[in-house]
């Protein structure tokens, strides 16, 4: 199972095949670019929990500026795979990681290990988790509309229900995570409408249910991890730091 998507842009061949394979052994998917403005196109049409760049590249800080201006990818994990002179020197302080060259295997796993934990976070923000529960919108002066939850995402929920709303109207959404007993209570906004379903967006999340929701989700998340890859972890850190631990 693919846990995450990384953009790897270089036209390499042998750094090409060490790094896809490097990020297909941690489950995550690598979609290979080497023309530049081809790489630009995609990350403003698709999403990337991470995006690596190879700075021997010509015009590589373009992508660097790109991933920064992209509205889906600003909060992409980043790395640099080093360059020999000064211009790609330049450009290593603007990524979160360097891979240094000679690469080796040893020398990419031992970066891509601490890194994992963020690509998973990134991948966190955008994850809809599989959910079926009970919900109840609330609408002032209205009667309240019982349904069922489809997915969730730490930004919103998608709902099937057969009740007639309008794109933009406002709502309340209570509804009871497995596990938890206290019920959640979010302010929201309908946006989007389909046949016999319905998305909302978290417009007003108290903190300690946001926490709550980002914990669970993570959980979720850290489950669809293969064993072979959860194993690696649990290894390195003494099974006693979740991988996808929150540092915002």
């Amino acid at each position: 199972m693919e846990i995450g998507h990384t953009l790897l842009i270089s036209a390499d061949p042998v750094t090409i095949q060490q790094f896809s394979h490097a990020l297909e052994e941690l489950s995550i998917s690598p979609d290979v670019c080497q023309d530049l403005t081809a790489a630009v196109s995609l990350l403003n049409r698709r999403k990337f929990d991470a995006v690596v760049v190879d700075l021997q590249l010509e015009e590589a800080v373009l992508i660097v500026n790109a991933v920064r201006l992209s509205p889906s990818n600003r909060t992409a994990v980043t790395f640099a795979i080093s360059a020999s002179d000064a211009k790609g020197t330049a450009f290593r302080s603007k990524t979160a990681f360097v891979f240094e060259r000679p690469l080796s295997a040893k020398s990419i796993g031992s970066t891509l290990r601490p890194a994992y934990g963020l690509i998973l976070r990134e991948r966190r923000r955008y994850f809809r988790c599989p959910l079926a529960i009970s919900a109840v919108i609330l609408r002032r002066s209205k009667p309240e509309i019982r349904c069922n939850s489809v997915n969730i995402s730490e930004g919103g929920m998608a709902l099937s229900t057969i009740i007639p709303l309008s794109t933009g109207e406002k709502v309340h959404l209570q509804f009871t995570l497995p596990g938890h007993e206290v019920p959640f209570l979010a302010e929201c906004t309908i946006c989007w409408l389909k046949t016999g379903h319905i998305g909302l967006r978290f417009v007003s999340l108290s903190q300690e249910h946001k926490s709550e929701l980002q914990g669970w989700l993570s959980g979720r998340l850290e489950e669809m991890l293969p064993e072979i890859v959860a194993g690696k972890f649990r290894r390195a850190d003494g099974c006693s730091q979740p991988m996808l631990e929150d540092r915002e």
